[in-house]
């Protein structure tokens, strides 16, 4: 009988996280903690020396180097957005990252459907997340995408109806973040929610 258990790998430099990333773009972590993903991207952005572009879209991350609780690295570009200036600040990025590797962070999906709260622009958003992912891949960019969520009773993940369309596709890596202890667990979901892999991060 073969065994079914998900394979763990420890990773605390980041190196496989980031060969998962550069298969599936866009890669979106789900996770039900808002601070547990700021350690996350904190540790990620740490690891990579490309240039690096955070679209902070719940300011959660500024607030934490503003504090001074995460110091900024030289090669980190922030972007707010807002629903005036989406078009402009996304024109930048597909600038950016259509002559050169990056990582590109979207913190959140939450965050952006919360400032477009219509059907149509949700469309609008899934084009633009679609247009940098294929972008990304001609430049072997990383990108990767945060959502909070939390599971229905059935194990549904429940999130913005956008995130959902996004996570159904084919070319997506779909990642849940979580905390045991002081370790960060990712787990490599697969279609019917299961996990596949899951990787280790110490602190």
């Amino acid at each position: 009988m073969l065994d079914k258990s998900p394979e763990w790998v420890l990773d605390n430099n980041l190196i496989h996280i980031k060969n998962e990333f550069k298969k599936s773009i866009p890669s979106i972590i789900l996770c039900s903690e808002p601070f547990h993903k700021i350690e996350f991207f904190n540790k990620l952005i740490n690891s990579v020396e490309s240039p690096i572009i955070f679209v902070d879209m719940d300011l959660l991350y500024t607030g934490y180097i503003e504090s001074g609780m995460i110091q900024k690295k030289d090669n980190v570009v922030i972007f707010h957005p807002d629903k005036t200036n989406w078009i402009k600040k996304l024109s930048d990025i597909i600038t950016k990252i259509s002559k050169e590797k990056f990582l590109v962070v979207i913190d959140s999906f939450n965050g952006i459907y919360n400032i477009f709260d219509d059907l149509e622009s949700a469309i609008f958003i899934n084009s633009c997340i679609m247009l940098l992912s294929s972008l990304g891949r001609e430049t072997n960019s990383f990108i990767v995408i945060s959502a909070m969520v939390r599971k229905k009773e059935n194990n549904e993940w429940i999130l913005s109806p956008g995130g959902k369309q996004i996570i159904k596709s084919k070319k997506t890596g779909v990642y849940f973040l979580k905390k045991i202890e002081d370790d960060l667990i990712i787990s490599v979901l697969k279609k019917n929610n299961t996990d596949s892999k899951i990787f280790k991060i110490e602190f």
